[in-house]
């Protein structure tokens, strides 16, 4: 468990997604309620497709960007955008000793390769040879760089100057969970005084849709709100973001005059064998490690809930037994993004805080409900779609 013994501010966000860059973009896309998707594009998959950006605004040369797939642009330009909320965007001194974590899923294929090669083989006399000269021949050098996990953090530190230590984790949905529970564990011990951490996620891959359709796990045919798919049509809609958050002790940023967005004040994380029963039980502990913290009338939830249709349900069933929490499904508008969704609803979390209220419920279930009062606390919730489950608190600051 994270808490924060030494106060962690969130003072920089940088998101980027379907509904546009930056927090004003994205607060006011949720305000309006009206979800945007591409049910077409990757038929009969439902996807949630990245707004357009100007990636030169944040990765100003041309060669860095042509060296990066999709993910990375995203990553590196989201990265950007939290450094400039913060104002620590090209401070050298800062940047120096700014610890990066990053949750960073694998790389993108070539597909035009990979189709080449499926369609060739079935007809080739030597089959191990004819892969071999093709993976050696087609693919482009500059793929493999696309394809190391870290490489998001090296892109960072090249094109934004950070240089302080760097992690990168691995493990889908729990990879984003420990990326800020250990920022937030380094900062409180007093062993990080300031930290960028988030991911990326393109998916808008057919690659990607193919892999998790293995486990039946998209949405199909139609989009539906995270709470409104059942059996029938549950999974989730791949989403296209990125989502990087400036975490830092408070003392670190009263001394350079920063003001935070929100309080980090506690992330804790399990892993559950994902028996029946099992989901809802690891919230259960989660919550009763931070239950403490939360007060009464002036909380909600972020939920990070994917729309699988069996875990959905367990994360849904604890959270009607805090029916005094008021509820939101961020995966209803941005999607799911695998590594960086745990960031993004830290973000998304951040914005509402700083609006003192909820956006509007987007559930005919009757789950999400108005909320009444103030918000001064949002409890945010992952629950991976297959592994991992986690809770972080967020409190206004001040």
């Amino acid at each position: 468990m994270a808490n924060a013994e030494r106060e962690a501010w969130i003072t920089g966000i940088g998101i980027v997604s379907n509904l546009g860059e930056g927090a004003e973009a994205h607060w006011q896309k949720l305000m309006a309620g009206t979800p945007s998707f591409d049910a077409t594009t990757f038929a009969p998959f439902v996807v949630h497709p990245l707004a357009p950006v100007n990636f030169d605004s944040q990765i100003p040369k041309k060669g860095d960007q042509r060296q990066m797939e999709n993910w990375q642009r995203i990553g590196t330009y989201a990265a950007g955008l939290a450094l400039d909320s913060a104002g620590v965007k090209g401070n050298r001194d800062i940047l120096s000793h700014v610890d990066m974590i990053v949750a960073a899923g694998g790389g993108e294929r070539d597909l035009a390769v990979d189709g080449t090669i499926l369609s060739g083989m079935p007809h080739a006399a030597n089959q191990a040879a004819y892969l071999n000269e093709h993976l050696m021949s087609d693919l482009r050098p500059t793929l493999f760089l696309a394809q190391l996990s870290n490489l998001l953090a090296g892109n960072i530190s090249i094109v934004h100057g950070v240089t302080g230590s760097s992690r990168t984790f691995m493990g889908e949905e729990s990879s984003g969970v420990d990326a800020v529970r250990i920022a937030l564990s380094r900062i409180a011990a007093g062993q990080s005084d300031i930290a960028l951490v988030g991911g990326a996620h393109n998916g808008e891959r057919p690659d990607l849709l193919m892999l998790y359709e293995f486990g039946k796990n998209n949405l199909k045919d139609r989009y539906a709100p995270v709470w409104e798919r059942g059996l029938d049509n549950g999974g989730f809609a791949l989403g296209s973001f990125g989502a990087f958050l400036v975490i830092e002790a408070r003392e670190h940023a009263e001394k350079r005059g920063a003001k935070p967005l929100a309080r980090l004040s506690a992330v804790v994380s399990d892993r559950s064998k994902r028996t029946p029963g099992a989901v809802q039980a690891s919230l259960a502990r989660l919550w009763d490690k931070i239950k403490s913290k939360v007060k009464a009338g002036k909380a909600a939830v972020m939920s990070g809930a994917t729309g699988v249709p069996a875990i959905t349900a367990e994360e849904r069933q604890f959270l009607e037994q805090h029916g005094d929490l008021a509820v939101r499904a961020a995966g209803s508008y941005v999607g799911h993004g695998m590594e960086p969704t745990f960031p993004m609803n830290i973000a998304l979390a951040t914005i509402a805080l700083g609006h003192g209220n909820l956006f509007p419920p987007n559930d005919s279930t009757g789950l999400e409900r108005p909320m009444d009062g103030e918000l001064s606390q949002v409890l945010v919730t992952s629950v991976g779609h297959w592994r991992g489950e986690g809770l972080a608190l967020l409190e206004k600051a001040g």
